[in-house]
């Protein structure tokens, strides 16, 4: 029977032909979705009219798919997967609130999850669907409630958030300091010193990370031309954090992001406070306009907005007008940060 190409396929035998292609055996998908061999035949049977072409070549020991086949395939098997994947959310979702929250990688390591606690505490019956991405999340996109984003204040929309600024700090371990103490590590008193240790930096040649950068920071306190022992170069600020912690070197950390782990002894600035760098861009909370009136929403932008003050206390932002510098020009910094 000829087929109008245009003309819908019918969706009921694409789960029996994705158990036959993986499977490559009829009886086999027939035991997987508790058919007869022949409910199997019949079903793959009337998919192949619709789509107008065999989808298998069928010999006496061997099934294999054709050309058509595995292109059927190759678009059938995610979008099957998406389906159950949504249905199992909705099914363990019943009766509950639940939103997404992207952010980047390393902002939800160090600043989401450490205190995402106690909101799951005041909020049994909100789930928290974290998606950490590099990929900058288009503004309608329908499955994202909440945007936790770095980047300039001309890059964000109107709607947007300030959370608190950035600020960059040498970071290292208490460990690292005894053994400087000890004489069994170089001094680091003073920034000439860190010619004498391992700087961990971050891994991205883009002009937007040099207001991010060891070069920029020895630039401002006049060691320019400085090398340390060795650079270690790393693809995500929690990676260099990390490394600060075992004493592998010393870290540039984003003070927002690592204030907890200083007030706790984890990690020390060499320097004190005076050796703090301001950064260019800030932190936002974009509330994405098709879910902003939800309570879920609600309550968990509201949470971020009590813990964002207190990162701001913490690093001493004294108020929401202390802006960073505004640079020109429309520049996107790293999302991996």
């Amino acid at each position: 029977m000829k087929q109008h190409p245009h003309r819908p396929i019918a969706l009921d035998g694409l789960r029996t032909f994705q158990a036959v292609a993986q499977r490559l055996s009829f009886s086999g998908a027939a035991e997987q979705l508790h058919l007869t061999q022949s409910a199997v035949s019949r079903q793959i049977k009337a998919l192949e009219v619709e789509v107008g072409l065999p989808l298998f070549n069928r010999g006496t020991r061997f099934v294999e798919l054709t050309s058509a086949g595995a292109a059927l395939l190759q678009a059938a098997a995610p979008a099957l997967e998406q389906i159950d994947r949504t249905v199992r959310q909705l099914r363990v979702a019943r009766g509950r609130q639940h939103l997404t929250v992207s952010t980047f990688a390393s902002f939800a390591t160090l600043w989401v999850m450490p205190r995402l606690a106690q909101f799951q505490r005041d909020h049994p019956d909100i789930d928290i669907r974290l998606s950490a991405t590099d990929r900058l999340v288009d503004l309608d996109d329908p499955e994202v409630d909440m945007l936790l984003r770095y980047d300039y204040t001309h890059n964000m929309p109107p709607h947007a958030e300030r959370l608190f600024n950035d600020v960059l700090a040498p970071m290292t371990s208490p460990r690292l300091m005894e053994q400087v103490r000890s004489g069994a590590a170089p001094s680091l008193s003073q920034p000439a010193d860190l010619a004498g240790h391992a700087l961990l930096e971050e891994d991205d040649h883009r002009p937007s990370a040099y207001s991010l950068s060891w070069r920029r920071w020895l630039q401002l306190h006049g060691q320019g031309q400085l090398e340390p022992r060795r650079w270690v170069y790393l693809n995500f600020t929690h990676q260099q954090v990390q490394g600060a912690l075992a004493g592998q070197g010393i870290a540039l950390a984003r003070l927002p992001m690592v204030h907890d782990l200083q007030a706790r002894g984890e990690l020390v600035e060499p320097f004190g406070p005076g050796a703090r760098m301001n950064g260019e861009a800030a932190y936002w909370l974009v509330l994405m306009p098709q879910a902003r009136l939800r309570p879920a929403l609600q309550a968990f932008a509201q949470w971020v907005r009590t813990e964002a003050a207190r990162t701001r206390q913490a690093i001493g932002e004294v108020a929401s007008t202390d802006l960073p510098v505004q640079t020109r020009g429309r520049r996107e910094p790293s999302q991996r940060r």
